[in-house]
């Protein structure tokens, strides 16, 4: 049987993860290569952690037959520690963060961190690791994620885009952010805006957001398959990326891939993904890590100027991901360190 590499834990729904593991899977069948979901499986060579996973005995049993366990690590849940958060969600999220800690300290014999961000933020709040470790940023395919199609921004209105999975909870905060953001654009800069948002958004929460910015034109369009995200960041000005100290958003690679800027705020690795002319970047005015309000104006300037320079914005941007977020370079980069394991 062909050696393979087992990925853990196999997962399905929506989230960067999920995204990250459907393109690396993309990647190995381009090159021919085999994977399986099982830690038993005797041709496995090396490990793929790329999430929490309760699967730590058969890890360790693998461990102790010499394979190489990889852990790939993004950010951490943190929202719940300063945001009133139901009980039982408080509990999914500590024990998560456990388990990526117990693994990181007692099963990886590598580590794979995001973006330097999420390597400062492990390192700080677990310590510095011994074990070997590196950096390497998400990739996309860049001919699925491109500036060819059918697809343009409107020439009559302002389009800003909104692109997340889940809109609920501490994250309807991001939401209310774009509204406001949309809002002084057209307002303060006196320019007609449409605010575009996909993800999962429940009723009520549309409602308060209609509630805050009545006379906004905001476009619901929900969850839409992966497969619609290249026309839809074609068809808008700017992406506003509203995660708040994001390891590596895969919204962000996506839309620069498309030829889309980005416009966020400067948390997280946004300011390690989105430079070179690709986008703005702006300083947050507040203490994000308490969610405290953000500063508006400097945010809808930066719009404004990615919005009026377009053309230009879009070039670089697109640009950018091809120099930096290809999904082969993805792909070689891990396998590189999964086989240096081995």
């Amino acid at each position: 049987m062909k050696n393979s590499i087992c990925i853990v834990p196999k997962l399905s729904g929506l989230g960067g993860m999920v995204s990250f593991q459907e393109k690396f899977i993309q990647g190995m069948r381009e090159r021919d290569l085999a994977y399986t979901f099982d830690i038993k499986q005797a041709a496995t060579s090396a490990i793929l952690i790329i999430g929490g996973t309760r699967q730590l005995w058969q890890l360790w049993r693998a461990k102790r037959r010499g394979i190489p366990i990889i852990q790939r690590l993004n950010g951490m849940n943190w929202m719940h520690r300063v945001e009133k958060t139901p009980t039982k969600a408080v509990i999914r999220s500590e024990l998560n963060n456990w388990l990526l800690a117990f693994i990181r300290r007692f099963i990886a014999t590598g580590i794979i961190y995001q973006s330097d961000f999420s390597q400062e933020w492990w390192q700080r709040i677990y310590g510095e690791s011994e074990k070997q470790h590196c950096v390497i940023h998400n990739g996309i395919d860049l001919t699925t994620y491109s500036i060819e199609g059918l697809e343009s921004p409107p020439e009559d209105h302002d389009r800003i885009l909104l692109v997340e999975g889940h809109l609920s909870g501490a994250n309807a905060r991001g939401l209310e952010t774009a509204v406001n953001l949309a809002q002084a654009v057209k307002n303060l800069h006196r320019r007609t805006v449409e605010l575009m948002v996909v993800g999962d958004v429940a009723d009520p929460i549309k409602a308060r957001m209609h509630t805050i910015a009545p006379d906004l034109w905001i476009t619901w369009r929900g969850v839409l398959p992966l497969a619609e995200i290249p026309a839809v960041d074609r068809s808008a000005h700017v992406l506003f990326s509203a995660d708040l100290n994001a390891a590596c958003p895969n919204s962000v690679i996506e839309a620069l891939a498309c030829g889309l800027p980005v416009l966020a705020y400067d948390t997280g690795a946004l300011k390690e993904l989105v430079h070179d002319g690709a986008g703005k970047v702006v300083p947050y005015g507040a203490n994000h890590w308490r969610l405290e309000a953000p500063s508006i104006p400097p945010l809808a300037a930066a719009c404004v100027d990615i919005l009026e320079n377009n053309a230009a914005f879009r070039q670089r941007a697109r640009q950018r991901a091809v120099s930096a977020f290809g999904l082969d370079k993805m792909v070689a980069a891990y396998l590189g360190v999964l086989e240096k394991h081995v």
